[in-house]
């Protein structure tokens, strides 16, 4: 699949607050090793103040050492997204992050362009502000984000932007949202990924080790597993038929993080389930024929 055409890969852009916990990293690099997908950039998202004063950093950091990881370095482009969320849903935090989302928008492709947001939407919401013309554009966002449908409540990617999710909410940008009932039934055990990821070279060690030293350090109590929730925003992606959902008018988000349904804004797809068999089978297998040298990376744009 090294040789596809132009037609048949998927342009995209990963937003990833890869430090914030021990997910983002496996995603990362499902991406980088999905040969169907026309990668022009990683950016590195914020995840609030509340863990850290530099959390966009943190993100930028870690993005670094997986590509280093990989021996990918240089060889795909990597922005800084926006280093807090937006002061209120009118002015946007403008970024190198956002200005990829808005260059790639812009550039005469009839593909749609991919943007998967595994954390909050800042970068999403401020290009859409620094460019109102992306209404307009074939951009898909794809958010790992929200609460339970149709209540919401508290969340923590959207908690670390309210105001940017309603900006995504209101635009006319088609939203594939994964809420948190979906992205928390991605569980792994360590058994599994000791088994399937640890032996596969430096990459599949240091997923291991980060995430059951994340665990280890902020779980209180016995524990042996972990939600690879993000992982579902390139499942959609890659085989768009592998769950179940549901197209809904897009909802706003009161201060307390509930859905505010209005019925005034554009339908958007809501994910109620994801063949989670589909996509971490399609993660192990793509980890094991790198660690093999078989070809089979992004095509990075």
């Amino acid at each position: 699949m090294t040789n596809l055409p132009r037609e048949k890969r998927a342009r995209l852009i990963l937003n990833t607050d890869a430090k914030n916990e021990a997910d983002d990293q496996f995603t990362i690099v499902h991406a980088l090793l999905t040969p169907t997908f026309d990668f022009h950039g990683i950016i590195a998202a914020h995840f609030g103040a509340h863990r850290s004063k530099t959390s966009m950093l943190d993100s930028r950091a870690e993005i670094d050492l997986l590509l280093k990881l990989m021996d990918l370095e240089g060889r795909i482009p990597v922005a800084n997204g926006a280093a807090t969320a937006l002061p209120d849903e009118k002015t946007p935090v403008p970024s190198p992050g956002a200005q990829m989302i808005i260059d790639e928008a812009m550039k005469d492709d009839d593909r749609p362009l991919y943007v998967a947001f595994l954390g909050p939407l800042t970068d999403m919401a401020s290009a859409i502000l620094m460019e109102p013309r992306l209404n307009e554009r074939n951009v898909i966002c794809v958010w790992i984000g929200g609460g339970v449908w149709p209540s919401g409540g508290r969340e923590f990617n959207l908690m670390n932007d309210i105001a940017a999710a309603n900006v995504v909410m209101r635009s006319k940008v088609q939203v594939w949202q994964i809420p948190s009932t979906v992205y928390r039934m991605m569980s792994v055990s360590y058994a599994e990924l000791q088994e399937r990821c640890e032996d596969k070279g430096p990459i599949g060690k240091y997923l291991v080790d980060q995430l059951i030293d994340w665990n280890f350090r902020v779980h209180q109590g016995p524990i042996e597993h972990r939600s690879l929730g993000d992982t579902p925003a390139l499942s959609v992606i890659l085989n768009p038929m592998g769950g179940t959902y549901d197209w809904r008018p897009a909802p706003e988000f009161s201060p307390q993080m509930h859905y505010i349904h209005n019925g005034q804004h554009r339908p958007i797809k809501v994910y109620d389930t994801i063949d989670i068999r589909y996509i971490l089978e399609d993660f192990y297998a793509k980890l094991a024929r790198f660690h093999r040298g078989v070809q089979g990376l992004a095509n990075f744009g």
